[in-house]
């Protein structure tokens, strides 16, 4: 079986709109498919990721796909998870060269269900590659080993986008792949086409990024995925769209728009304590409300300003928008 029409193309909503599925689990949602049924529940979500192999792993892929197609969902990507003990050491970078074989040839499994079923889109979250102290690793054969990783993994399918989702820590006290100028180095050397990056906003905050840099990506042709959630910054949050950086946020949703990104929006986030629901549908809510701001944004008026630099008429062109124009200012 094949998923239903998993492009989004120049006829279609600018984005798809998915959510965590572990997100949902609960003693009465503890299936995959019961996971599926109870995203599909939530009006406005139209998509889903699945984190490979552990969603996989406890029901037959005709059953799995036969869920999504029945609750008119489409799979739009396929996250990696190395959470085996083997690979605590290294994935591509394991000290083992059979542990760096292995975690290969599992990301080849991802790829190959990705091009059997009709997903268009594999990302990399390279979890413990990286080190924790000084002089445990050799920077430039971590290095290398992690290119040659990417660039198997590209080669195995050429046809299908490979992501690698960047995060400056956790688990590893520092991650090899840290930042966007990490994941944008990375691409040139893979030196293949269909290498780029996956944007985590939480991910860029921790980085002390501007989450916008994704417009580096954007620019070059390579974000192949976003997901959205908020944070204080020094950890991974997961707090709802907006919630914290709204004007960082409005800025990343510009850029998307400016630069015709047209993929899933994913939101990361982590209701811990309130239902999830109602946290989906706040972030979608929020969306919604960011892009009627833009949509009332002086786009000529922006890259005028943006030319000269003008930090303080920004400022207010983008309040005005956002909070309507005070005459008395």
């Amino acid at each position: 079986m094949v998923l239903n029409g998993n492009a989004n193309g120049k006829g279609l909503p600018r984005y798809r709109f998915a959510t965590r599925l572990n997100s949902f689990r609960s003693p009465s949602t503890a299936s995959i498919v019961d996971l599926v049924e109870a995203v599909a529940g939530v009006p406005g979500l139209t998509a889903i990721e699945v984190n490979y192999p552990q969603h996989l792993q406890s029901v037959g892929e005709e059953q799995f796909l036969d869920a999504i197609n029945r609750n008119g969902l489409a799979l739009t990507a396929i996250s990696l998870r190395y959470d085996d003990a083997e690979f605590r050491q290294g994935v591509f970078t394991s000290p083992n060269a059979g542990t760096r074989e292995r975690a290969i040839l599992l990301t080849f499994g991802a790829v190959d269900l990705a091009a059997r079923i009709g997903v268009p889109h594999v990302n990399l979250w390279m979890s413990h590659d990286g080190f924790d102290y000084p002089f445990e690793v050799d920077y430039a054969r971590l290095w290398e080993d992690e290119i040659d990783g990417f660039r198997r993994v590209c080669e195995h399918n050429p046809e299908l986008r490979i992501s690698v989702e960047y995060k400056p820590l956790e688990p590893r006290r520092v991650s090899l792949i840290a930042g966007m100028s990490d994941a944008l180095l990375a691409i040139q050397a893979v030196g293949m086409p269909n290498f780029g990056v996956q944007i985590d906003f939480c991910h860029s905050l921790m980085a002390r990024e501007q989450p916008a840099a994704a417009a580096r990506a954007l620019h070059a042709g390579r974000l192949f995925g976003v997901h959205l959630n908020d944070g204080y910054g020094p950890a991974d949050d997961g707090l709802t769209v907006g919630s914290v950086h709204p004007w960082q946020t409005l800025e990343l949703l510009w850029y998307l728009r400016r630069f015709d990104y047209r993929g899933t929006i994913y939101f990361d986030t982590f209701p811990e304590r309130v239902d999830p629901a109602g946290e989906c549908v706040a972030n979608l809510r929020a969306v919604r409300r960011f892009e009627r701001i833009l949509d009332r944004l002086e786009a000529v008026e922006l890259a005028d300003l943006q030319a000269k630099h003008d930090a303080l008429a920004l400022t207010r062109l983008i309040q005005d928008a956002a909070l309507g124009d005070d005459d008395g200012a």
